[in-house]
């Protein structure tokens, strides 16, 4: 268990349709990346494979129920955690998937030194290959246009963490955030499919390769640039030139910042 980013727990209530099964297992709670929801890692019983259970109220529960629906969708395209079970109401939802081999990006990064060029290409063929999947295909729509609709009610609703901005933005209100990058506007997005969130803690690598994507709901129809910046920055955290690296791979010749910085600032309000 890594202890930095997950930390032992009492199993958590569960409707009684979903007791069975979860049963019998070992519980973990992630301390990364929960989106206001919260991530249990359930392992250790034997004969049964490892299962990550996501769960959330109010406003999470409709966002947890979403992301099942896009899980599903995905997965006749990319690797992702399978669905065994969602069970959402009014006003909670729990969803319960299969777990992927493997460990996350920022780990196999932090591990190993030598084999950082190694991982990064992995991540940018993945990124390709995301990127190529049909976007008439999708149902899915992430738009810009759409995410700036729900941060300005984040903005709104004293939901910003300003203590979570990245260094260049630190010190900064939401407001500011939100006048800054619309100076950014307009653009022309390129429209492709989009994890929404295509973080080093949501990429795992087995045996040298991704084995798959999770926290999978922002997915949809979105500027190839949201994946983009939110890796590039992610890279920044090892080396620069991992970023060069990066864009080289992905195939981007010359970099849009007022792209980049544009999507940059929309995540700060998530």
């Amino acid at each position: 268990m890594d202890e930095e980013r997950e930390r032992a727990c009492a199993p958590a209530r569960v409707p009684r349709a979903m007791a069975n099964a979860v049963a019998g297992y070992r519980w973990a709670r992630s301390t990364v990346g929960e989106s206001g929801g919260k991530v249990y890692r359930l392992g250790g019983k034997p004969g049964a494979p490892a299962l990550y259970l996501k769960g959330g109220s109010g406003s999470v529960a409709g966002d947890v129920a979403a992301e099942a629906d896009r899980l599903r969708w995905l997965a006749g395209h990319v690797p992702v955690p399978a669905v065994q079970q969602c069970i959402a109401t009014r006003h909670k939802a729990w969803l319960l998937m299969t777990a992927l081999p493997g460990r996350t990006a920022w780990q196999a990064l932090a591990a190993d030194r030598q084999g950082q060029r190694a991982v990064v290409d992995s991540l940018s063929a993945f990124l390709r290959r995301l990127h190529a999947i049909p976007v008439a295909g999708c149902p899915f729509d992430s738009g810009h246009v759409l995410r700036l609709a729900a941060a300005r009610h984040r903005v709104e609703t004293g939901a910003v963490d300003e203590d979570d901005f990245d260094d260049e933005r630190a010190g900064w209100t939401a407001e500011q955030v939100w006048a800054a990058l619309h100076r950014l506007l307009p653009f022309a997005p390129e429209p492709v499919v989009t994890h929404g969130d295509f973080s080093l803690d949501n990429l795992l690598l087995h045996d040298g390769a991704v084995a798959g994507c999770i926290d999978v709901g922002r997915a949809g129809v979105a500027d190839r640039y949201q994946d983009i910046a939110i890796l590039w920055n992610c890279l920044g955290e090892f080396d620069a030139a991992l970023r060069t690296r990066f864009l080289a791979q992905y195939g981007i010749d010359r970099l849009d910042q007022r792209r980049l910085d544009f999507h940059l600032m929309l995540d700060e309000l998530f």
